[in-house]
């Protein structure tokens, strides 16, 4: 049997376990405080700001996010989002202290410039940031001009992510996104003279009308624009969860098989370039603190993929960010009406989340260094239980090559690296029961 008909079933992404879909009611505000008061004053903190709006939706979004071509709405939600900020500081220890900050969206790049800067004013007020804190802003080139990367700049920001895609222009008009090379040059060009260097591309595959050609095109454009770290997603269609992507009609998307060669095509192209692969679809320059992580065993992966960051607090801020404490995982409401309720009564605006049982983090842990390392150790009193349990699926990979067993390591090779995911999924405890969760191709 063909291994993408065996193994490219539907898979979580795993930037968590528990995930998502597996939250429930049992954690709400009062949970929440209490896990945040419990924080001992020396912990270091993550930071994740969730912008729900865009401009123009993007076709492809799987993200929380709605289009308003109107300020008022944003303005109103960043009220709350200062509100958030207050609550949540008031349960932590005094002036806590972040090493990681990160905005996402929907387009944080939406915020002008004079929001974004009180919004960093307030953060400092109530958080203290190391010296060398990353602060990291995701990036729509389509809506960035001098005076935002100069607030970014003002601001402490020194990393930003840009979302790239696809450059081929027909791609782009089946996802309605048109982004031409140029416009996303000069954004690059702007932000390096304004000293925010670290930059990182997004790129996907699996995109309508996609090809082999195509992608392989638009790796060597990013490639010329020279950014420190390229992460490669596939497209995932899941049109029952985002209505928005029944505008992409099925026919015009590539199947399995071409999904894989675009891939492996890209994949071939950046390592050429000379960037590391990092896990699964990460790529950094060999010198870039992702790809010495990667190295030393590291490695972390959250919400926003692979990272750097070992900080044991996540704390996420804004509608549908999720936090990840040492005692489990809390998600705020997801619909802005809900979340902004919540606040505008002084509570913290928790919709669900998850209690860590010991058996979850020994399978997270499992988990977590197989997408990162591509190996566990067999003889490892966390892991040697799992491995034996889940012994009749591993033979199956090992049988077509995608792991093997040696000097007491399970290792995942070159073959077997598309289908981490997969591999990943048998350590995976919740993903049998049913009716809880759909998930995206896992190639």
């Amino acid at each position: 049997m063909d291994l993408i008909e065996k193994y490219g079933g539907a898979v979580p992404r795993y930037t968590s376990y528990p995930t998502a879909p597996h939250f429930g009611l049992a954690v709400g505000a009062d949970t929440y405080g209490k896990w945040l008061r419990a924080l001992p004053s020396d912990q270091q903190l993550s930071l994740y700001i969730h912008i729900p709006f865009c401009v123009a939706l993007c076709w492809f979004c799987g993200c929380n996010t709605k289009a308003t071509q109107k300020y008022k709405p944003v303005s109103v939600y960043l009220d709350g989002l200062l509100r958030e900020i207050d609550l949540v500081a008031g349960h932590l220890s005094p002036s806590p202290r972040v090493r990681h900050l990160h905005f996402g969206g929907g387009s944080p790049t939406l915020l002008n410039p004079m929001d974004f800067a009180c919004l960093m004013t307030a953060l400092g007020d109530r958080f203290r940031f190391s010296d060398d804190a990353e602060i990291a802003v995701e990036i729509d080139p389509r809506g960035v001009d001098c005076a935002k990367i100069r607030a970014y700049a003002r601001a402490g920001v020194n990393r930003a992510s840009l979302g790239i895609q696809d450059f081929d222009a027909a791609v782009q008009q089946a996802i309605n996104r048109v982004q031409p090379y140029e416009q996303t040059a000069q954004v690059v060009s702007n932000l390096r003279a304004a000293g925010i260097i670290a930059l990182n591309f997004d790129l996907m595959y699996g995109l309508p009308h996609q090809t082999v050609d195509g992608i392989v095109e638009t790796v060597d454009q990013a490639v010329s624009l020279r950014p420190d770290r390229l992460a490669l997603f596939g497209y995932a269609h899941v049109p029952w969860m985002k209505k928005h992507q029944r505008l992409i009609p099925s026919d015009t998307l590539p199947g399995a098989q071409d999904r894989f060669r675009q891939q492996a095509a890209a994949v071939e192209r950046l390592v050429e370039a000379g960037y590391i692969r990092i896990g699964l679809d990460h790529f950094a320059r060999p010198d870039d603190p992702l790809a010495r992580a990667a190295a030393a065993g590291g490695l972390h992966r959250n919400f926003q993929g692979y990272t750097v960051d070992d900080a044991e607090a996540l704390i996420g801020l804004g509608a549908s960010a999720i936090g990840a404490l040492p005692q489990g995982y809390v998600q705020n409401h997801t619909d802005t009406r809900h979340y902004l309720d919540r606040l505008e009564d002084g509570h913290l605006p928790v919709a669900k989340g998850l209690i860590l049982s010991g058996e979850d983090r020994r399978r997270r842990s499992a988990i977590e260094r197989l997408m990162c390392d591509l190996r566990l150790d067999v003889g490892d009193d966390s892991y040697a239980p799992l491995i034996e349990a889940a012994r009749d699926q591993l033979r199956d990979f090992e049988g077509d090559g995608l792991i093997s067993t040696i000097d007491g390591q399970l290792t995942v090779s070159d073959a077997g690296r598309p289908f981490l995911r997969q591999i990943a999924a048998v350590f995976d405890a919740y993903i049998a029961r049913p009716g809880r969760a759909r998930h995206s191709a896992a190639v």
